[in-house]
């Protein structure tokens, strides 16, 4: 950042966010001189708790991003992640932020702090939360490693859950193919779906149906989850009789959809695609609808959410932005 622009109090590009993909892009934002600033967010309760750091700080054991042979807790690398953003010049801010004029030049941020911050460019790597149940012990259990998890590819192969029986909650096509996943390391895979039928595509029904180990449980609701330091079983209900019983199982995979972070954008002009997650008109690039404001990572991307996909997209928004702060 030049002289005039530390004088003039204008930032060259802010990071909104603080998971894989806002710490890579702060890295690589940093490297370019571009004294990135990441705002980091405040920890909040939504059901489950939302932290600075996104997803993975719910997650016990990463053991599928390289360059960990031996695992590492998400909390952990995240932590990595800000030292080596940190060490090349990143500046962090602890605040929400509540509302955006990117029409204004240099755009506007305005944080829960009662601070505005005026930038060139923007990336927004905000990521997206999970739907949980909302059941006590559920969200409990998530928090702390007890069994209870939102993504089977970032947690089923865990040796915890190999030959266990394991529960999906869910009909759509993230949970069949979260079913899908975990047919190849559980004992049984238990699916539990409110309704007699699924939303799912008849191709996902019938990869997963077809499995000897899956298990289907119609009409059924999960209304408590079972154990103290790790699941035992759940609690189902009949959604018809009202009956009750318990199901003993040694892993919950919530796939009821996620929700991108994006509430604060709502009035900012950005476009989303049919899903609310941010849009890139672009699929080779970063940028969104908006000159100079960038996305990355499950913010923008419904499909993989993934720590080395969010990584990835982290890195080709600070070269996006980088390369459009040097056309204007």
């Amino acid at each position: 950042m030049s002289d005039a622009t530390r004088e003039n109090d204008v930032e060259d590009v802010v990071i909104i966010g603080s998971g894989p993909a806002g710490w890579t892009a702060a890295i690589y934002a940093a490297r370019a001189n571009l004294h990135p600033l990441c705002i980091v967010g405040v920890p909040k309760q939504n059901p489950a708790p939302v932290l600075p750091g996104g997803q993975l700080m719910l997650t016990t054991e990463v053991e599928n991003y390289p360059g960990f042979p031996d695992g590492v807790t998400g909390p952990e690398m995240m932590m990595m992640f800000q030292k080596q953003a940190e060490r090349f010049g990143t500046r962090v801010k602890g605040a929400d932020v509540e509302r955006c004029d990117f029409g204004e030049r240099p755009m506007a941020l305005h944080l829960s702090n009662g601070e505005t911050v005026r930038t060139r460019s923007v990336i927004i790597a905000t990521g997206a939360t999970a739907n949980w149940i909302g059941l006590d012990n559920e969200l409990r259990l998530a928090t702390n490693g007890g069994g209870v998890s939102a993504c089977a590819v970032c947690d089923g192969a865990l040796p915890v859950f190999r030959d266990k029986p394991l529960a999906v909650v869910g009909g759509g096509d993230t949970a069949m193919e979260e079913a899908a996943y975990l047919t190849k390391f559980a004992s049984t895979v238990h699916i539990i779906h409110r309704r007699d039928s699924l939303r799912a595509s008849k191709t996902m029904q019938d990869r997963v149906l077809s499995a000897d180990n899956v298990q289907m449980h119609w009409n059924s609701t999960v209304v408590d989850v079972i154990g103290e330091d790790f699941i035992t079983g759940l609690v189902l209900e009949d959604t018809v009789t009202g009956d009750r019983s318990e199901l003993p199982v040694n892993g919950l995979f919530v796939a009821i959809g996620h929700a991108p972070a994006t509430e604060f954008l709502k009035e900012s002009g950005i476009a989303f695609d049919d899903s609310g997650y941010v849009s890139l008109p672009d699929g080779g690039s970063s940028a969104t609808n908006l000159e100079g404001v960038f996305a990355a990572g499950d913010v923008a991307d419904h499909v993989y959410r993934q720590a080395i996909t969010a990584a990835g997209m982290g890195c080709r928004a600070a070269i996006d932005a980088e390369r459009w702060l040097a056309g204007h």
